[in-house]
């Protein structure tokens, strides 16, 4: 009995030094970590909880990406530092690219992957002063926060739903006091998202059943709007670990869809003194309006329409004189997205 024993320990002790031999060699071989170096093109918000979702869960270690995260001072800075190297993907909206893109000597930057299948352009509106539709503007006065993306496809908008656009009077502000200027009444409504400006007011007070948000995508804005833009040279070098980034990010949006709470409270912790319930109001718009829309439904996460978004450019040709109009395949690279099947919504 006592020789069973003996032996039985030396089996055990062989196999654990195996065993430990295979952990070694597993660690040695693994793919090392790529750094990859991320800019959002804003503050945070809840709309980003799909990037921080899946570094919390794990996905972007799993493809052996290290991720840091940094805020830019809008699209054109955060591409800015794209095209310089300094950052090596990027959280832009896609109408700001095109207009990038257009800038001679520019690099061949491109998105690889469409977070906001729908624009977040919105007139939101006061129903108390008078504005229930788009065509409820004429005659008012519209606050317009510097930089604005959202008013660069007004004069298209106007157009296609018969607005005559000399009819409505524009008064620019900081962005800091967009809602306060419309909650005090000194202007009937004010350009922006429909996630961040609707929801900031009914935080003020005012009520919900007072707000008209008036999305642009309502009202035939075909623009797509935040989009992932990557550094050529990167995605040229590092094709895999940009697979590998996207892969993860899909994830992230799919764990964010079927625990928008938690997404949310991942959102807030990165946010100084950020309120969860807000944040949580904030993502539920932005799934239901912009994320995981119909189409996105149809043709999973993360590609375009080339039609769609070449009428989109159509749009932007209202307000911006292209040296060259650049088509689809200038502004979107899909090589790096997975299969379809890979992109639906579970």
């Amino acid at each position: 009995m006592v020789g069973f024993k003996t032996i039985a320990s030396h089996c055990l002790l062989a196999l654990s030094i195996a065993l430990a031999a295979c952990n070694v060699h597993a660690s040695e071989t693994a793919a090392p970590s790529v750094a990859i170096h991320f800019s959002f093109d804003r503050p945070v918000d809840a709309s980003m909880a799909p990037f921080f979702l899946a570094a919390k869960d794990g996905r972007f270690a799993a493809e052996h990406l290290n991720v840091s995260f940094t805020s830019a001072a809008g699209s054109p800075e955060a591409l800015a530092r794209v095209a310089a190297g300094d950052s090596d993907l990027a959280l832009v909206d896609i109408n700001a690219l095109i207009r990038f893109r257009d800038k001679a000597d520019t690099p061949p930057l491109k998105a690889v992957f469409v977070l906001f299948n729908s624009a977040p352009y919105a007139i939101v509106a006061r129903k108390s002063r008078g504005i229930h539709l788009l065509s409820d503007l004429d005659g008012k006065t519209v606050g317009v926060a510097d930089r604005d993306l959202s008013i660069r496809l007004w004069p298209a908008l106007a157009r296609q739903n018969g607005i005559n656009v000399s009819h409505v009077k524009f008064f620019g502000m900081s962005a800091a006091v967009r809602e306060p200027v419309l909650s005090a009444g000194q202007v009937d409504a004010v350009a922006g998202f429909s996630y961040l400006s609707a929801v900031n007011l009914r935080d003020r007070g005012v009520p919900a059943d007072d707000l008209a948000v008036l999305r642009y995508a309502d009202y035939g804005c075909e623009a797509y709007g935040f989009v992932v833009v990557a550094n050529p040279a990167f995605a040229a070098a590092r094709p895999d670990a940009l697979k590998g980034f996207v892969r993860a990010l899909i994830a992230g949006i799919n764990a964010t869809a079927k625990e928008p709470a938690r997404a949310a409270d991942e959102a807030a912790s990165h946010i100084d003194d950020g309120d969860r319930d807000l944040e949580l109001a904030r993502l539920r718009t932005v799934l239901v309006d912009n994320i995981l829309t119909d189409e996105v439904r149809r043709n999973g996460l993360g590609g375009i329409d080339p039609a769609r978004l070449e009428r989109s450019i159509d749009q932007i040709a209202e307000d911006f004189k292209f040296r060259k109009k650049p088509v689809a395949g200038d502004i979107f690279d899909g090589r790096f997205l997975p299969p379809v099947e890979s992109r639906l919504i579970n």
